[in-house]
């Protein structure tokens, strides 16, 4: 593949990225459900049950020809990679699920996160004859972490690991984490479940979550062309593929029910005439 058609399928890409679902973030969705863990919920069983099916699937899923639309949001056509990430997302989901799912059994719910603005920088401070010296503190060194601790095929937490990270963050940066791990991009979404997704980012203290996520995500489109400008005769239909073809090739939006379509293909093959 040519550098310049590189170029124009990055440039086409780029100008196609949702970062928002409107031109600004919606209210927060107060009225959706009775409470704000419920409606927290709804997202992360939409997310468990898009997880389970792809962890399912993917193998299937590999043989078929348009298999690259799918890996591309992975980065990598790497199976052990795709399936590390896959059930990585599929435990921290679990495990958010069973953080929100205790409070709700107690009775309390999640409040929205206030957005933080940029406020104005303050005047410089007058000049003084003399000013002390600041205090300055010895940092503690970090913790050490297992080698390969972000790397799901070096390293994968336990259910109970994930739940303590679950308790210290905000919930809308763990729900960005599940949706890196699930690569779960806006053109693979029923657009009410993006606006969902962008929603709980947004006001359950994503802080940057939704740029964050466009921006791996077109990472890792370009680290996936590279890899396939290695391959000869690869296949490149991936790169403008229309989202109707997108939802022929998953089978369904995520927040629909999930159907495998090679079911559905051996369904029609074997039916009677």
């Amino acid at each position: 593949m040519t550098l310049d058609l590189l170029s124009v399928s990055f440039a086409t890409m780029s100008s196609n990225v949702p970062t928002a679902p409107s031109a600004s973030p919606p209210d927060p969705p107060q009225e959706q459900c009775a409470s704000n863990v419920a409606f927290l919920l709804h997202a992360v069983s939409i997310l468990l049950v898009y997880g389970r099916h792809l962890v399912d699937t993917i193998r299937q899923r590999a043989t078929t020809p348009h298999f690259n639309a799918i890996a591309a949001c992975f980065g990598t056509a790497n199976l052990s990679t795709i399936l590390a990430h896959l059930n990585r997302g599929v435990r921290r989901a679990e495990a958010l699920q069973r953080v929100l799912l205790a409070r709700e059994a107690a009775g309390r719910d999640i409040d929205f996160v206030e957005r933080r603005t940029s406020a104005p920088e303050p005047p410089p401070a007058p000049a003084a004859a003399e000013r002390p010296l600041p205090i300055t503190r010895e940092r503690r060194p970090s913790r050490s972490r297992p080698a390969g601790w972000d790397d799901p095929e070096l390293f994968m937490p336990t259910l109970e690991d994930l739940e303590r990270q679950v308790r210290r963050r905000p919930i809308g940066r763990t729900i960005c984490d599940i949706c890196l791990d699930l690569a779960v991009v806006p053109g693979l979404c029923h657009s009410r479940f993006w606006n969902e997704l962008f929603d709980i980012m947004n006001w359950f203290g994503g802080g940057n979550s939704v740029d964050r996520l466009m921006r791996t995500k077109a990472r890792r489109r370009e680290a996936f062309a590279n890899q396939q400008d290695r391959i000869r005769g690869a296949n490149w239909d991936w790169v403008n593929i229309p989202r109707d073809a997108l939802r022929n090739v998953l089978g369904f939006f995520i927040g629909e029910p999930p159907v495998n379509p090679l079911d559905q293909a051996a369904a029609i093959a074997t039916a009677p005439p």
